[in-house]
């Protein structure tokens, strides 16, 4: 998916990316309170026999990618309820639907792919819900004038948690379009589609959030800095 032309955002954009995957990969070492089973299939059967409805490949499956949905779902709510019952709404659709993945024929690749499969799952799941319970403020049209990004350059000193923390003081809306644009991989005409939005909708939140989380970015360093005076 392509990146908006002329925006320069790496070295935050970077941070915010290594912060979702680190806090991704926590989530997945995590124990889910249930006796870890030994793989003795590839990933490729372990999908073909979930589509056999195979409860055992389907019990391996959950419990190997728990972590990894739980990760994603975190991106769009911090309810506890809510994260459980995201989570688990995901792996019913993706073992309902698990059939039409086409696995690649490395192991490896088919990891990537799935993994990439089950995040677009899950992510739609989290967009239904919140615009189901109406947590999404009034989605107003907006065009590209309304927002015009600046090129701010910082250096990070910042843990995980105060990255993390930073994509929560966004509001939902903001929030929402640059997970899905700048984490997730969505093309603004598929943000636009899920949100029902104009498309130049999608690119100005994307710009207003990104503005905003240099704002939070800059205090953040400020206050730090001040802290070890």
């Amino acid at each position: 998916m392509g990146k908006a032309a002329g925006f320069c955002f790496n070295t935050l954009h970077n941070l915010v990316v290594g912060a979702l995957k680190a806090d991704e990969q926590e989530q997945n070492q995590r124990p889910i309170n249930r006796p870890v089973i030994k793989r003795i299939k590839d990933l490729r059967t372990l999908i073909a026999d979930s589509g056999r409805n195979d409860s055992g490949s389907k019990e391996f499956i959950y419990k190997s990618f728990y972590g990894y949905l739980k990760a994603i779902v975190i991106r769009y709510t911090n309810n506890d309820d809510d994260i459980q019952e995201l989570v688990n709404d995901s792996f019913v659709k993706i073992f309902t639907h698990i059939q039409r993945f086409q696995p690649p024929s490395t192991e490896e690749d088919c990891t990537k792919a799935f993994k990439s499969w089950m995040a677009k799952i899950t992510s739609r799941t989290a967009i239904d819900h919140l615009r189901s319970t109406r947590k999404l403020s009034v989605m107003q049209e907006l065009t590209d004038a309304d927002d015009q990004a600046e090129e701010v350059n910082v250096l990070s000193t910042l843990h995980v948690k105060d990255i993390l923390s930073l994509l929560d003081q966004l509001p939902a809306m903001h929030k929402l379009v640059f997970n899905m644009y700048e984490i997730e991989g969505f093309s603004h005409e598929e943000i636009a589609i899920s949100l029902a939005i104009p498309e130049s909708s999608s690119r100005v939140y994307l710009t207003r959030a990104k503005n905003k989380l240099r704002k939070l970015y800059v205090q953040n360093l400020a206050s730090s800095y001040g802290a070890f005076r």
